[in-house]
């Protein structure tokens, strides 16, 4: 009998919702494969067609619009490379520990998206000239503790990120048609903010003139930084600079001699300038050799360093990155009781035994 190459697995965090873990450390390619996408949902999945699908846009606009799957996939189109981060990612890392899905370096995902740009659609629907936000709903529904009817999950953008050329309604992933799992027909793709913005199963757009309030805008996805108040709350938008070791892996084994040290880094203001590797034993921060994807602004970079060790004992490797807007992972996260938005400086350690 062959032998098989072992192959890796999501990791379930929840099965109802499903919510499940992408083998991240495992990964080492810019499109991450659909069966390894990371999934999150708080709602059960919905029952879609193509065939008996309508997109609304309508509210402050000047000529409301339905819009068939076909006749999206007949205008104009783009295609991006995007990452998608849950905004509890890492939230397994916070101390004082919080509620939630405990999400640990998983919560992420990048591929090449395919759609229409948003603001196309809008454009043509004559978004009025108060218009201040837009809400976008998902088809998946449900309860939602303290809500005792059954909800959407709806989130809003503002006007300006809803206009911009980079937010679209991708109808593809990877070249291939959305997966049910991964909003299929339709999902909204937001550029640099985490991912409860990029809606999936989109199903209606709304052109609002004042400040959306729902329970997915004003309560989740929210930075509370006070355990047992909601004084100096924030909204949750743009991707925090961040960084993750994929190799080796937390906790390993390993001999003496040469090692490579190994991850990738994002951000979602401007692009990775830097990523420095550090040890607990006093050395300097080095720097790492990082790996760009030509032309895509929006990616990812892998990263990689060598190590070279001669004594036995354990070590704690850094990685911290660094963007093109001055930000920098802190030493210490900065802490919310929802548990979003996790980028301390990155940690592994290794114990080297012979």
């Amino acid at each position: 009998m062959k032998n098989r190459e072992a192959l890796p697995y999501l990791t379930s965090k929840r099965l109802s919702p499903e919510n499940q873990e992408s083998p991240i450390h495992f990964l080492y390619e810019w499109l991450t494969p659909i069966k390894y996408f990371y999934r999150r949902n708080h709602f059960p999945y919905p029952v879609l067609t193509k065939e008996n699908f309508l997109l609304s846009i309508t509210g402050e606009v000047s000529h409301p619009r339905f819009l068939s799957y076909d006749k999206l996939l007949s205008m104009p189109v783009k295609s991006l490379l995007i990452p998608l981060e849950c905004a509890g990612n890492k939230r397994a890392n916070f101390m004082p520990k919080v509620y939630g899905e405990q999400w640990e370096d998983g919560a992420i995902s990048q591929g090449k998206w395919t759609g229409v740009p948003l603001r196309n659609i809008l454009q043509k629907a004559g978004v009025s000239n108060d218009a201040k936000e837009v809400v976008f709903d998902g088809a998946d529904y449900g309860t939602k503790p303290t809500i005792d009817e059954s909800i959407p999950f709806q989130r809003s953008l503002p006007i300006e990120k809803a206009m911009h050329p980079d937010t679209i309604i991708a109808y593809k992933y990877n070249n291939k048609p959305l997966t049910f799992k991964q909003g299929y027909p339709l999902r909204l793709i937001v550029p640099n903010w985490y991912a409860m913005a990029s809606v999936k199963w989109l199903s209606k757009i709304t052109v609002i003139n004042h400040t959306f309030a729902g329970p997915f805008q004003a309560d989740d996805y929210v930075y509370y930084p006070h355990k047992d108040s909601d004084n100096d709350k924030i909204p949750v938008t743009l991707l925090n600079v961040n960084s993750t070791i994929q190799k080796p892996i937390n906790l390993s084994i390993l001999n003496t001699g040469t090692h490579y040290i190994q991850g990738m880094a994002w951000t979602g203001c401007g692009i990775i300038t830097e990523v420095q590797i550090g040890f607990d034993k006093g050395e300097p921060w080095h720097n790492a050799t990082l790996y760009k994807f030509p032309h895509e602004n929006y990616s990812w970079v892998f990263w990689s360093i060598q190590w070279k060790v001669e004594e036995k004992g354990e070590y704690t490797i850094f990685s911290r990155a660094k963007d093109s807007n001055g930000r920098i992972q802190p030493l210490t996260a900065f802490w919310n009781r929802k548990g979003y938005g996790f980028n301390a400086v990155t940690k592994v350690n290794v114990k080297i035994e012979s």
